[in-house]
């Protein structure tokens, strides 16, 4: 039996893998991986090494595995030699918990799966897709969601205990005052050419369920504006060429930024936040949105509803008629942005805090790990 550590909680040993994965999934197991290593829990990552040098998992007091984002057999056998000995095992991500149900087969250690975002593909891939789905749901003792949707999908898809997670997302830190930030924003618009024009930003990769497309179809209606907004794009992807064809093609205020590693000080420069689709159920972007006061707009899917809550301006999804409207009416309704943005404060003191999730994943590792009396 583990002995005690110096912060009331046995000398757990677990395993967290992470696939890579996407802003809000990393850093998330950045967060817990410190927070657990705090209350005397021995931690190891497993992520690629190029996840490591982005968030700093090594720093957090853990030990980082390099683990390649595959589930060829050279990277199976790496993760299961990291997850030998561990008390639990806790993977991060569809393709991630894929990769730690093949590593611990055949053994009794208990694996924990958090699914942050609904897997998207078409044709014969949504079909494997829908099978690991079943495999992962099935061979895990319990799934946490970070959304209802996400819960309600592990429950159908045959889990034996699914719950809503409690995630936080990590606060931005910013070391500089309300004057150096205000110099920064305005050296950035100028630096991107919105001087004297509404700056509107999204981030995300460039994949088609990110809903470019719809984006860049609303922005055909802001070319007839007296003062047309500037679009910019952070992120890199497979939609690159084909949405800078449209942007030329069409002259739309547009422009794809590519990888970005001043996200927080673009969105500080902003005047809105757009998110089109539904790629993300717990959105990095409108989480970050939120708490920096930048109004948002944003389609209805996903999670979206259940995160901002009134704290943001909400479109059907698909519609790009109604999302180019709801930006002009909101670079029209100084007011109403000033109401968002009280509202959006309101409601980031009502998601949950780094402590509250980690003390929830806490106890499923002590549910799924404490001997059990004897009846």
């Amino acid at each position: 039996m583990s002995s005690p550590s110096p912060h009331g909680h046995s000398s757990l040993r677990t395993v967290q893998v992470l696939g890579g994965g996407n802003a809000g999934s990393s850093a998330h197991v950045r967060s817990l991986a410190a927070g657990l290593v705090a209350r005397g829990v021995r931690v190891a990552v497993c992520a690629p090494v190029e996840a490591d040098h982005a968030y700093g998992f090594s720093g957090a007091g853990v030990e980082h595995v390099h683990v390649p984002r595959s589930s060829d057999p050279g990277s199976v056998a790496a993760l299961r030699a990291a997850c030998t000995g561990a008390d639990l095992v806790h993977a991060h991500g569809l393709h991630a918990s894929f990769r730690a149900v093949l590593a611990l087969s055949g053994r009794a250690t208990p694996l924990v799966v958090t699914w942050h975002n609904r897997a998207h593909a078409e044709g014969a891939r949504a079909h494997l897709l829908r099978l690991l789905e079943r495999r992962v749901a099935r061979t895990a003792a319990v799934v946490l969601g970070t959304t209802s949707d996400l819960v309600d999908r592990a429950r159908r898809t045959g889990a034996r205990d699914a719950r809503l997670a409690a995630v936080a997302m990590p606060a931005l830190r910013r070391d500089e005052g309300d004057e150096d930030a205000e110099r920064s924003a305005a050296k950035l618009r100028a630096e991107l050419g919105a001087v004297g024009r509404p700056l509107l930003m999204a981030v995300g990769s460039l994949d088609r369920h990110r809903g470019y497309g719809l984006l860049l179809d609303a922005a055909r209606a802001w070319r007839r504006l007296d003062c047309a907004p500037l679009v910019v794009i952070a992120g890199e992807g497979p939609q690159w060429a084909e949405l800078q064809r449209r942007i030329e093609d069409e002259e739309l205020p547009v422009r794809l930024l590519g990888r970005r590693e001043d996200v927080s000080e673009l969105l500080a420069a902003a005047d809105l936040a757009l998110l089109p689709g539904g790629g993300e159920s717990r959105s990095v972007l409108a989480q970050e949105a939120l708490r920096a006061r930048v109004p948002l707009v944003a389609v209805l899917a996903g999670g979206v509803r259940e995160l901002v809550g009134d704290a943001a301006e909400l479109v059907p999804a698909g519609d790009a008629d109604a999302f180019s409207a709801a930006v002009v009416r909101l670079l029209d309704d100084p007011g109403r942005c000033e109401r968002l943005r009280d509202l959006g404060t309101r409601q980031t003191a009502t998601w949950p805090t780094e402590d509250e999730t980690v003390a929830q994943v806490l106890s499923v590792y002590d549910e799924l790990t404490q001997p059990r009396p004897m009846i």
